[in-house]
């Protein structure tokens, strides 16, 4: 059993075929899938699963907490099962390969307190870009 699907059934959320199916397209490690891609490998699994299935779970996963929605660039939007492990992100800036990244050190300690301006930070956002191996080749 993956990952996010021991998480989901742990909090008691109900697992249908079509639930369990997508739990799963999303298992792996650096899995960043837009939900039209989720929605191909789920068919492939369950071909009588709806496109709006997909996006409905999706969305659900994301309001929950198990998921995160990663937006790079105005490209569509990617689904990131990694929700509960601190971790930044490495964007191949020609074709959008994204790889999770765990850097040493404290991102929030990096930011001087006269760059903070009054606000209590609690989060930090890190996104590395560069060409990917294939784009450099």
């Amino acid at each position: 059993m993956t990952d996010l699907l021991e998480r989901l059934r742990e909090r008691g959320w109900r697992l249908t075929a079509q639930r369990r199916i997508i739990a799963e397209v999303l298992s792996g490690d650096h899995v960043h899938y837009t939900a039209d891609e989720v929605h191909a490998h789920a068919v492939e699994r369950l071909p009588e699963i709806s496109r709006a299935t997909v996006y409905n779970t999706l969305g659900e996963l994301v309001s929950i907490g198990e998921v995160l929605e990663v937006s790079t660039d105005g490209r569509a939007k990617r689904y990131d099962p990694n929700a509960h492990r601190p971790h930044q992100h490495l964007i191949c800036s020609r074709c959008g390969t994204i790889r999770d990244v765990q850097p040493r050190g404290n991102p929030l300690a990096d930011l001087p307190d006269d760059e903070r301006f009054g606000f209590a930070v609690s989060q930090v956002e890190v996104t590395y870009r560069g060409l990917c191996p294939s784009c450099r080749g």
